[in-house]
């Protein structure tokens, strides 16, 4: 079950069912369970042919079933069917793809952290064909973690921004329409003004509502953030029991998953 996770850096949901897919730094990259935790299938061996994972930092499944994982390992992103086969993998132009998420519509948001841009994806993955790869945002801080609102279509984005002096910096949410312009921002500092301690975010999500879930690696939680329109309010959804949480996603009947990097597990919330 769980248990056989390395250093897992990216989880996803199936749609449409209980499934969830992790990505992590083992033997076979991407682990697909079942609703119980059961591991229904491993792919995505670490090596060096064009269809192994060298590092994965992200993973999305899209509304036809091919994960599509962001490797850092060779600055590329590559997609697989349900059993594991690789169909495509995108390497032009990017310095270093790291987050992912899937539209409503079939195709992927993901940034790039190096260049601070977003870019949208559009591939027939049944063929493994690329339609089209389009910078849609640039000039981003260190962009990594993005969620897609399955509603709206609105994007957010979390920036890491370098502080100077020791301390390891500060995280900024950003949120875009579906047209990409800024609708809502707020930063460590601007979040201090609500609440008392510092947030450092590592990974975002919306929720069935449209609002932004974020987990914060400080304080050890989750946190709602609030619908754009109300942006930020500050709502801790779960405070106890989490160690260095790194992933966050919702299951089609609407539980939150936590990735914890601390202690190598999945934890699933019911709402």
């Amino acid at each position: 079950g769980w248990g056989s996770l390395v250093n897992p850096t990216g989880v996803a949901a199936w749609p449409g069912s209980g499934r969830l897919v992790v990505a992590h730094d083992g033997k076979k990259r991407i682990h697909v369970f079942g609703p119980s935790g059961f591991c229904l299938r491993r792919f995505g061996e670490r090596g060096e042919a064009s269809n192994d994972i060298k590092y994965p930092l992200d993973v999305t499944v899209t509304s036809d079933g091919h994960v599509v994982v962001t490797d850092g390992g060779d600055c590329s992103v590559k997609a697989f069917d349900f059993e594991g086969r690789g169909v495509l993998a995108v390497r032009e132009g990017f310095c270093l793809p790291w987050g992912l998420d899937a539209t409503p519509e079939g195709e992927v948001i993901l940034t790039d952290s190096e260049a601070g841009a977003l870019y949208r994806l559009a591939a027939d993955f049944q063929r493994g064909e690329l339609k089209k790869c389009q910078r849609i945002r640039a000039r981003l801080v260190s962009p990594r973690a993005v969620a897609v609102c399955q509603t709206s279509g609105a994007v957010v984005v979390i920036e890491h921004l370098k502080d100077r002096g020791p301390s390891k910096g500060s995280t900024r949410v950003k949120i875009f329409s579906a047209e990409m312009d800024l609708i809502g921002q707020t930063d460590s500092f601007g979040l201090n003004l609500v609440f008392p301690s510092r947030i450092y975010a590592t990974a975002v999500a919306f929720d069935k509502e449209g609002r932004v879930i974020v987990t914060d690696v400080c304080s050890q939680a989750v946190i709602c953030l609030g619908k754009p329109e109300e942006f930020p309010i500050f709502n801790p959804l779960i405070s106890h029991g989490l160690s260095y949480p790194v992933g966050l996603t919702y299951t089609a009947n609407n539980s939150l998953v936590v990735l914890d990097g601390g202690d190598h597990s999945v934890k699933v919330y019911s709402s």
